[in-house]
């Protein structure tokens, strides 16, 4: 499986230290496992790492990763 990042999940991964760049990065590649919900009244699903989200489609063989963002900034 291919995954894409957008420009705005590459910029906040850069942010953060390695530890919680590690953890993020092994949660998306161990997916589909982990908790994983499917988002009500917009496109995707949603994977949550402790206090950050991870907002995620998949078409195909490919898997983007649309935002990465802290629990409460992500749905906004």
């Amino acid at each position: 499986m291919k995954i894409q990042y957008s420009k705005q999940a590459v910029k906040f991964l850069s942010k953060q230290d390695k530890l919680t760049q590690n953890r993020i990065i092994n949660a998306i590649n161990n997916l589909p496992n982990g908790d994983v919900l499917k988002l009500q009244g917009r496109l995707g699903y949603r994977l949550r790492v402790g206090s950050f989200r991870i907002i995620f489609d998949k078409s195909g063989n490919v898997l983007y990763i649309i935002e990465i963002d802290n629990r409460g900034q992500v749905y906004k």
